[in-house]
């Protein structure tokens, strides 16, 4: 199938940030998907979006998709996503029963937000306060935005990965999505944008600092105080380069350039770190699949593996960004090379329920040999999120 001009692309392209999500497109009436490594996909147009969460909203129910937590918040985000183009209500009331098994009428939420992972799933709370108007949903995402002024931080200003004695002084590129795309979304929805705009950008620019290498990629995390097992004594990084911190940083990066005015101070840093990541991840491409490998430079090695979260990602954010003009627009076709090689890693199974391949579950800080022993999971939620962000960025971007 030859690929689909770009500017009938970028039509079908959904914003993945709150404050700018575009009128609902529906699915292109002929359009097919082909794989020569997935030979049980049907040779028919398929909404691979509505197939991964009917697939899921099968597999659990509201009440057993888990508990309060980073990963089934990023896959619930990307419903909600899917919900925003297709308006299939069961969507969104899927997101609601799951959310109000912690938020009481009152807007209490049983949660002490004492660490940034703990924070991710608030973006939900504010879209329900969106979709439906119900202060209890505000009352329960101030308590983050509340929690914010009291948590520890470096001495530059960065969020602690956690407010733990075991993560103290300690930025993890996790983390920078587990808090700020929550706060650009929390200042658009509730009119304090002046702080939380400003924060956002400031967290992303602190964090890049530390992290960014001469390379263009981010190491995994930096201790301050560089008294972590991991922490090189003289800089306090981390030895490596893993792909899905570095990914979560790329996403939030495109969300907060999204989010935040032109004339933001902080904007011209941000925009340097973006253009330095992605070129480094175009170098680090993986030119058999398109993904990106578990540790990114050392694809090289018979051990090292491509993963399908990063590599969703990765694919978002550039896509993304050359949409947005943060980036260069060749970037759109390293996206698209990205997203051919993220759709080879989805199947039918017997069940006729999607499956996603290649996700690895969630990880420490470690050394090479710790991240390439990674289980690789099936539709573990880390890549159920990532895949669905992106392919409402690029469904309507085909490639063969």
């Amino acid at each position: 199938m030859k690929r689909l001009r770009a500017a009938l692309a970028a039509v079908a392209l959904t914003t993945a940030t709150l404050a700018a999500l575009p009128a609902a497109l529906p699915p292109p009436a002929v359009a097919a998907v082909t794989s020569p490594v997935a030979p049980a996909r049907p040779a028919v147009a398929t909404d691979w979006s509505t197939a991964v969460v009917d697939s899921t909203m099968a597999r659990y129910t509201p009440s057993t998709i888990g508990g309060w937590s980073y990963p089934v918040g990023l896959y619930l985000y990307g419903q909600y996503l899917t919900y925003r183009r297709t308006h299939d209500a069961r969507y969104l009331t899927y997101i609601r029963n799951y959310v109000d098994r912690f938020v009481k009428s009152d807007g209490s939420i049983d949660q002490s937000f004492n660490s940034l992972d703990s924070m991710q799933a608030g973006r939900l709370l504010v879209i329900l306060h969106h979709e439906t108007g119900q202060d209890r949903y505000r009352k329960a995402a101030q308590k983050i935005r509340d929690r914010l002024a009291a948590y520890p931080r470096t001495s530059d200003g960065g969020f602690w990965h956690a407010d733990t004695s075991s993560r103290a002084h300690q930025l993890w590129a996790d983390g920078v999505y587990m808090v700020n795309p929550f706060l650009v979304e929390y200042g658009k929805e509730f009119g304090d944008s002046a702080y939380t705009d400003d924060e956002a950008a400031r967290q992303l620019a602190v964090y890049g600092g530390h992290l960014q290498v001469a390379s263009g990629l981010l190491k995994h995390a930096y201790d301050e105080s560089k008294t972590a097992s991991w922490a090189d004594p003289a800089t306090g990084l981390a030895p490596e380069h893993w792909c899905r911190a570095v990914g979560w940083y790329a996403m939030a990066i495109v969300n907060v350039l999204d989010a935040i005015p032109a004339n933001q101070p902080r904007r011209p840093q941000l925009l340097t770190i973006f253009g330095k990541l992605a070129a480094a991840l175009e170098r680090y491409q993986d030119p058999a699949t398109g993904r990106w490998f578990q540790v990114i430079d050392k694809g090289g090695r018979a051990d090292d593996w491509t993963e399908t979260s990063c590599s969703s990602m990765f694919t978002y954010a550039l896509s993304r960004g050359a949409q947005q003009h943060y980036l260069d627009p060749h970037y759109a076709d390293v996206a698209r090379r990205g997203y051919q090689g993220v759709l080879a890693e989805l199947s039918i199974g017997a069940d006729g329920r999607t499956d996603l391949a290649g996700i690895s579950v969630g990880t420490n800080v470690g050394d090479y040999a710790y991240y390439v022993a990674r289980t690789r999971a099936v539709n573990d939620f880390h890549g159920l999120g990532a895949f669905l962000i992106m392919n409402e960025q690029l469904r309507g971007d085909l490639v063969s």
